[in-house]
C-alpha cells in the first residue's frame, strides 16, 4: 500500500508526508502548533529556502487560514540549525 503523498507549500514538492514538518491549526481552539493534533495541516520542507518563502510569501498563513506566530517559525529555523549541524 503506498504511503500518504503530501504538497510543500512552500516549493509544491510531493513526497511521502514523513519528509516534511507539519503545523496544525488545531480545533477547536485554533492555535498553531507543530507536528500534533487534529485539526487543518500544512507541509513545509526542511530546507532554508523553503522556510524563507513559507515567511515571506505567508504561505503557511494562507493555507492554514490563520495569522502564524512568529514561534513557529523561530522554532522551524532552530529546527534547520540542529539538522543541519547533525549532518
Amino acid at each position: 500500500m503506498a504511503s500518504p503523498q503530501r504538497r510543500c507549500v512552500a516549493c509544491g514538492r510531493l513526497a511521502d508526508r514523513s519528509e516534511f514538518w507539519r503545523v496544525v491549526r488545531c480545533w477547536p481552539d485554533q492555535r498553531v502548533q507543530l507536528d500534533r493534533g487534529m485539526g487543518r495541516s500544512a507541509y513545509l520542507c526542511p530546507a532554508a529556502a523553503c522556510l524563507k518563502v513559507a515567511k515571506q510569501k505567508k504561505r503557511l498563513a494562507r493555507s492554514l487560514r490563520c495569522p502564524i506566530p512568529e514561534d513557529i517559525f523561530t522554532t522551524l529555523a532552530a529546527r534547520l540549525d540542529a539538522h543541519q549541524n547533525h549532518d
